[in-house]
C-alpha cells in the first residue's frame, strides 16, 4: 500500500512516499480503508525528534493519528463495527497509527461512526483536535456552566472547537487570537476576544475559572503568565508542553492548580462529539485538504502557527 514514511528526523524533505505491506487486523481490531488523514501540530513536532517520537522510538515510521474512512475487514470478537462502515478516530495515540497510509489497523473501539453531515475531509479533521479539546474541559476541568474559561490559540485547530465545546457546556468562553480571526470565533460563540499581539492578556483577563492553554511556556510563557489571569482555585491545563515543577509551585504558591494532559483514543466520546456535530453545535473548519504525496507541503504549512482551523491529506485517490 502507499504510505508516507521517514527514515531520519528533520524538516517537512524527510517524508517521502514509499509502499508497505498492508496491515492485518488481529482479534478485536478492524482494517480501515483511510479515505482522509488529519495533519497535527504533533505530527510535525514529531517528525524533527521531538512530540512523541520517544514513543515512537528511531525512524522509520509512518506519522499520523488521525484518521476518517471505510471498515475493511473485522477482527474475531468486534461487534460494534461492520464492513462498510463509515468510521473516524484517533488510534493508537501516542504509539504509531501510521494514519499517513492507504490502510490502518486499531482496536475497533477506538473507532466511531463518523458524523452524517461531514465528509471525510472534514472528518478526518477532527479526532486528536476534538478529543483534545473535550477531553481537557470535560475530564480534566470539569467546566460547568456558568464558569469563565480561557482558551488560547482560539482560532487553531483545538482552539476553535474548543471555544465551540466551552460554549455548549455553558461557559463564559474567552479566546486569545489575531484580530483577524474575531469575527470568526465569534461567530462559533467566542464572548470576549483579546488581540495577543496588542494586548498582554494577563492585563485584559480576569477572574477566570479554567485556562485551556494550547501554547505554553516551550516557546513563550503563556501558561506562566496564564496565572494571573485566574480567581483563587483556578485550574490551568497545560496541554503543549506540559506543566513544570516551577509552574506547579508558582501555582501553588498563588492557591491555584496547574495540570498536565495528554489526549487519550476514546471512541465513547467520538460518538457524542458525532452527534454534537451533527446537530450543529459543533462546526469543523478544514483550511486546506493536499494529496498524501504532498505531506510534506501541508507540513510546513502548519509549522507557521497561522493556520485557522486543520489541515487533511486525501489518501484516497
Amino acid at each position: 500500500m502507499r504510505a508516507i514514511s521517514q527514515d531520519t528526523f528533520g524538516g517537512p524533505e524527510v517524508l517521502r512516499p514509499v509502499q508497505v505491506e498492508r496491515p492485518e487486523p488481529l482479534p478485536t481490531e478492524v482494517l480501515v480503508r483511510v479515505v482522509s488523514a488529519g495533519v497535527n501540530p504533533v505530527d510535525v513536532k514529531t517528525r524533527t525528534g521531538a512530540g512523541m517520537a520517544g514513543v515512537l522510538g528511531e525512524p522509520p515510521f509512518v506519522l499520523g493519528w488521525d484518521v476518517s474512512g471505510v471498515v475493511e475487514e473485522v477482527g474475531f470478537g468486534v461487534h460494534t463495527l461492520h464492513v462498510g462502515d463509515e468510521v473516524y478516530g484517533m488510534p493508537w495515540f501516542p504509539r504509531q497509527a501510521g494514519a499517513y497510509a492507504e490502510y490502518v489497523t486499531a482496536p475497533s473501539r477506538q473507532f466511531a461512526r463518523k458524523p452524517r453531515s461531514l465528509g471525510h475531509d472534514q472528518a478526518a479533521a477532527v479526532p486528536l483536535a476534538a478529543l483534545t479539546a473535550w477531553q481537557s474541559l470535560v475530564d480534566a476541568a470539569e467546566v460547568r456552566a456558568g464558569q469563565r474559561v480561557l482558551v488560547h490559540a482560539a482560532a487553531g485547530g483545538v482552539g476553535h472547537l474548543a471555544v465551540q465545546m466551552a460554549k455548549h457546556l455553558g461557559a463564559y468562553v474567552i479566546g486569545t487570537a489575531r484580530a483577524g480571526k474575531h469575527d470568526w470565533l465569534r461567530g462559533l460563540g467566542a464572548d470576549e476576544l483579546v488581540d495577543y499581539t496588542a494586548t498582554r492578556f494577563e492585563d485584559a483577563v480576569r477572574d477566570v475559572d479554567v485556562v485551556i492553554d494550547l501554547v505554553g511556556d516551550e516557546h513563550d510563557t503563556t501558561s506562566t503568565r496564564s496565572l494571573g489571569t485566574l480567581r483563587p482555585g483556578g485550574l490551568l491545563v497545560a496541554v503543549p508542553s506540559g506543566v513544570s515543577p516551577e509552574l506547579t509551585r508558582e501555582a501553588e504558591n498563588r492557591g491555584l492548580r496547574a495540570r498536565p494532559f495528554l489526549v487519550e483514543p476514546d471512541g465513547a466520546a467520538l460518538t457524542r462529539i458525532a452527534e454534537l456535530i451533527d446537530a450543529g453545535k459543533v462546526s469543523i473548519e478544514v483550511e486546506e485538504v493536499f494529496p498524501l504525496e504532498r505531506a510534506a507541503d501541508a507540513h510546513e504549512r502548519i509549522a507557521t502557527g497561522r493556520t485557522q482551523g486543520k489541515l487533511v491529506l486525501r489518501v484516497a485517490p
